[in-house]
């Protein structure tokens, strides 16, 4: 119910009075902050006009729409991005050909840096990537990590040796990468509510599609054009998603301009989602104080110590254990089927999950993906292998496709996007560190064994941290149930003790006068 002139002016003070002629609502209810108004008041300016009218109910996704088209950037976006990062199992063995020399074993701990670099530098740089998106909104932040994806790719085509790919495809790609990737988790919660697990699962089921094409399309091209000529191509991918960030129009803001009838300035709104207000916080480490959110932002990177090991070394592994077989891509061709399908079942599914309970699903992947890491070394059929990257595919995808609801789920929409990023800061770490270890204990003992069962270990430790979160989260609920109670319980004694005095007064005063 929207205020009348009359009460909005009540409601700030009997001193001013309603205004002789009719206002716009957004005028009346978001009066801006004057001249001699500071930051902190141009900052609340910006978060009432995103959110909508002080005490209203803020803008419900439309769950559609223009989100449709939204949805499929950002699908484009994982799978540019992470169907890249997938393969590169393929260009790792290309780099060992390429920059190799005779003892080709000494470069298997060089080599595997590249790849890991560039996945931990995606998620070492999405803290503050999520700072630039609040500051500057999903669009701008997004096209401009594509544009710095493309130039690192292509830089790194033009390299003579291993130790330049370590910036230009490790860390200026890579962050090009992740300012693109992390908006495009954000930016789907601003269009569904109801509908986004299925959403995500959609979105990262992009990366899955990607994971099975890729392989076999960059096997043809490094052996017809080369390795350097292929990472040409592969910028083609970054171009597009260049195009893809355009489409992450800001919500409120097109939705603010609409209702104030300024319809010049819808086709600027295009290009400019807020003031650039800094926000209050830059880094809002207030969120950790939510200890359902600590738990899941420590048990995440915990389980993920041995996750991206399977992506760089299989197709070592396969090269060297199944050295007869043909169309050896089809082990990461698996991987990518089962993840796209468990993306979208998973996804799904966490739509019907209540709450937090949610992460029950990330602590049943996170069993799988360890039982089948730990069973890749005993496969000695190939496929029994295949059946093995199936299984691991299909809880890869739960893992995925369920992450940015349940961040929603522990600290709300208002810190999802710092919530994300932080964590996704902290995931950095041991998909960085897992591939070299595993490649250095590759050359020590001379196989893979060890590494792909120490891989097995963290996810099964990282599952069992998660399973506290549900009864954390509950614990706190109810002690806020509690203490809301406790506040409204002296609130009502208060009132009563307050009528029963004043009635006391007038019997008093009537007995009085009778007297």
């Amino acid at each position: 119910m929207v205020p009348s002139q009359e009460e909005s002016a009540a409601a700030r003070g009997t001193s001013e009075a309603p205004p002789p002629y009719p206002e716009p609502m957004e005028t009346t209810l978001l009066p801006g902050p004057g001249p001699s108004d500071g930051p902190e008041a141009a900052a609340e300016k910006v978060e009432v006009e995103l959110t909508g009218p002080v005490g209203s109910e803020p803008p419900q996704p439309p769950e559609g729409g223009w989100g449709w088209l939204v949805m499929l950037a950002a699908m484009w976006c994982n799978g540019s991005v992470f169907g890249i990062q997938n393969a590169c199992g393929v260009l790792f063995v290309s780099m060992l050909k390429t920059f190799g020399s005779d003892d080709q074993d000494k470069m298997v701990f060089k080599t595997a840096w590249v790849g890991s670099l560039s996945m931990g530098m995606i998620f070492f740089s999405c803290p503050i990537v999520s700072v630039f998106t609040d500051i500057f909104g999903c669009r701008k932040t997004a096209v401009v990590g594509a544009a710095v994806g493309f130039i690192g790719l292509m830089s790194s085509s033009f390299v003579s040796s291993i130790e330049p790919l370590y910036f230009t495809y490790g860390i200026i790609f890579a962050c090009g990468c992740s300012f693109a990737y992390q908006p495009s988790l954000v930016i789907l919660g601003h269009y569904f509510k109801k509908r986004l697990g299925l959403v995500n699962g959609i979105v990262t089921a992009g990366s899955s599609v990607f994971t099975v094409l890729l392989p076999f399309l960059l096997r043809v091209l490094i052996d017809s054009v080369g390795l350097f000529d292929t990472l040409r191509v592969l910028c083609i991918f970054m171009f597009v998603l260049f195009l893809a960030g355009f489409t992450y129009r800001p919500l409120a803001s097109r939705a603010k301009d609409k209702e104030s009838g300024t319809k010049g300035s819808n086709r600027f709104s295009l290009f400019s989602r807020r003031k650039y207000s800094p926000p209050k916080k830059i880094f809002n480490f207030a969120i950790f104080k939510v200890t359902a959110y600590a738990v899941w932002a420590v048990g995440i990177p915990l389980a993920l110590f041995g996750y991206f090991v399977p992506y760089v070394h299989l197709m070592k592994h396969v090269n060297e254990r199944f050295k007869d077989e043909n169309n050896k891509e089809v082990v990461l061709m698996c991987i990518g089927i089962t993840s796209g399908v468990g993306r979208l079942l998973f996804g799904r599914i966490a739509d019907y999950v209540p709450g937090v309970k949610k992460i029950y699903l990330q602590v049943l992947s996170f069993f799988f993906i360890g039982l089948m890491s730990v069973m890749i070394p005993l496969c000695s059929v190939f496929g029994a292998l295949i059946a093995v990257c199936l299984i691991m595919g299909l809880f890869d995808g739960c893992f995925i496709s369920i992450m940015a609801p349940i961040a929603f789920e522990l600290v709300g929409a208002q810190d999802v996007s710092q919530a994300i990023g932080f964590l996704l800061g902290f995931m950095s770490i041991p998909m960085t560190v897992g591939p070299p270890v595993a490649g250095l204990l590759r050359d020590k003992l001379g196989s893979y064994d060890v590494a792909f069962y120490l891989a097995g270990l963290p996810p099964l430790i990282g599952g069992a941290v998660l399973c506290f979160i549900p009864w954390i989260h509950s614990k706190k609920q109810r002690g806020i149930s509690k203490t809301t109670g406790g506040e409204k319980m002296e609130k009502m004694l208060e009132n009563q003790n307050s009528v029963l005095s004043s009635s006391s007064g007038l019997l008093k005063k009537e007995s009085d006068s009778v007297i």
